[in-house]
């Protein structure tokens, strides 16, 4: 019997087409592995064993027939519970639309339809996809957090209960996830992933995003989601054909990073703190520890008012509805963002452009930003997803964000190191991201 655990979805999607591996089987395998971990790790939102093995059979019967096939043809892929589909319940993680479905299949669903992938079940998100706590659990250790807010969707790929997983990031919704469960996480630049059917949040910060187990496994899901889409005015135009072959190449030279040990270095366990400066240490000759810019620490204020402005004005008809079945989180949030003026949004949205123009030249030099991807291991208990302060700043100025699962901190849990690139350079920020987890693993 084959053992998922140890294939990568590449390698999955070639033994699929070849016929060396069936859907049917493949999604048996899953379901063995659901049965096994499901209760405890509460990943999925929506999940139905005999629909999925009915689409495994139907890709089974048309790779038979000897039509072209898509790149992800019968490799199921686990969504977040936001992305909307006709056919199972987007609950959104809130009882205001407990059993709702959508009326049709988002634009990312149809891209993966097209794609030939089987949209496997909905994953579990926070509230709204903000900070109130779901019901999953860290697969590494039940009694601690799996972060937030794409919860399950990088909980099943750290239990190997799917291979890809699609999620979203508004403030650190995916790198943080992807930290705490040991898996790699994808957020691309602002405007690559269309957000067309998905719960809007905050129409200048959603970011969709895709989790996996390796780097080209994340650009192989990514390549079939990128594309301009009229019905979201901010996709872009953007050549992704060429994705995994970039991956592969990598960085034409021996690369170079700046490491920004940022402001809220001082509140990083010390162990996590060893575990950077280790690879600080290994790679020397590549890496360069800087200050961030003083400007940076205006963002945080920014990125808030942005983001609470635009909570308030999506989900005040939950809120006038009935606040006392919102969270307190989503209800102070919302509160907070009624009170902002036009002028504080305008300011924020400005220093947001003039941020990145500032920033920009650093990718002149550098291929690359690292970071920790987060303030730590998962945090104990599960009252909290985490703290969003290493990756929201990066959110804001619309780039690409990586998070690879290289360290581990206390009690041996997995810590993610964050690499950031420049906006709309995804094609090479892969490459030298692949160049990093590839060269980490030597180490």
């Amino acid at each position: 019997m084959i053992d998922i655990a140890s294939l990568s979805a590449n390698e999955l999607v070639t033994k699929l087409k070849s016929g060396d591996l069936s859907s049917v089987e493949l999604c048996k395998l899953y379901i063995k592995r659901i049965n096994e971990f499901e209760k405890d790790v509460q990943a999925w939102s929506f999940l139905d064993k005999k629909i999925l093995l009915e689409k495994a059979e139907e890709a089974d019967e048309y790779r038979k027939s000897g039509k072209p096939l898509g790149a992800l043809h019968g490799l199921p892929i686990a969504i977040k519970d936001i992305i909307g589909t006709y056919d199972m319940p987007t609950e959104c993680g809130t009882i205001f639309r407990k059993k709702m479905s959508s009326s049709q299949d988002s634009e990312i669903v149809n891209l993966l339809k097209t794609a030939g992938a089987i949209i496997m079940g909905k994953t579990v998100t926070c509230e709204l996809a903000y900070i109130h706590p779901s019901k999953t659990k860290n697969p590494h250790d039940y009694s601690r957090t799996p972060g937030g807010s794409s919860s399950g969707s990088a909980a099943v790929i750290a239990s190997h209960m799917a291979h890809l997983s699609i999620g979203s990031q508004t403030g650190g919704s995916i790198i943080r996830p992807a930290s705490y469960c040991g898996v790699v996480g994808y957020k691309p630049s602002y405007g690559l992933i269309s957000r067309n059917g998905v719960l809007k949040t905050s129409d200048k910060l959603d970011t969709m995003g895709v989790f996996g187990k390796t780097v080209k496994d994340v650009a192989l899901l990514a390549k079939s989601l990128i594309k301009k889409d009229l019905y979201d005015p901010a996709t872009v135009h953007f050549a992704a054909d060429d994705m995994i072959k970039v991956c592969e190449e990598g960085p034409v030279f021996e690369p170079k990073f700046i490491f920004y040990k940022t402001d809220n270095w001082k509140n990083i366990d010390k162990e996590s703190q060893k575990a950077f400066e280790f690879l600080i240490k290994n790679f020397k000759k590549n890496i360069e520890v800087f200050d961030m810019p003083s400007y940076f620490t205006e963002i945080p204020k920014h990125h808030q008012v942005i983001h609470e402005t635009d909570l308030a004005n999506n989900f005040q008809v939950y809120y006038k509805k009935d606040k006392k079945k919102l969270s307190k989180e989503m209800r102070d949030a919302i509160e907070r963002g009624m009170k902002y003026s036009a002028k504080e949004y305008t300011d924020a949205i400005d220093f947001m452009k003039q941020s990145y123009e500032s920033y920009k030249e650093v990718f002149e030099d550098y291929h690359g930003i690292i970071t920790p991807s987060s303030s730590g291991v998962a945090d104990k208990g599960l009252k909290s997803t985490g703290s969003a302060d290493f990756q929201k700043c990066w959110t804001y100025l619309g780039l690409p964000t990586i998070s690879l699962p290289l360290l581990t901190g206390e009690n041996n849990l997995p810590l993610g190191v964050q690499l950031v690139g420049n906006k709309l350079d995804d094609l090479r920020f892969l490459g030298t991201a692949n160049w990093i987890e590839k060269n980490c693993k030597d180490e």
